[in-house]
């Protein structure tokens, strides 16, 4: 069976990926706050924004787990056919 290592991101990747929602959450928080209108528009704007964010995080998490389960898989199957291929060599020899 082979040993494999799973790729990650660089730490470059992972600051960028953060960076780009901190600096998005600000700016919209920013432009809620601002945006002149009556403050029930700015609640259902908030309300609406932090449902958008939170079913973003839910989405890419299912998501991962989805492509995380065809690995676990994969293997299993792979781990199967190498013990059938071990034991026919057994028997071939």
């Amino acid at each position: 069976m082979e040993n494999s290592v799973e790729n990650s991101n660089s730490s470059a990747f992972d600051f960028m990926a953060w960076a780009s929602f901190a600096i998005s959450l600000v700016g919209s928080v920013l432009g809620i706050v601002y945006l002149p209108v009556d403050v029930w528009v700015k609640a259902f704007m908030s309300m609406s924004y932090i449902f958008t964010v939170a079913s973003c995080f839910t989405l890419a998490k299912a998501v991962r787990d989805k492509q995380e389960s065809s690995k676990i898989i994969n293997r299993v199957k792979s781990a199967k056919t190498e013990k059938l291929l071990s034991d026919y060599e057994k028997i071939i020899n």
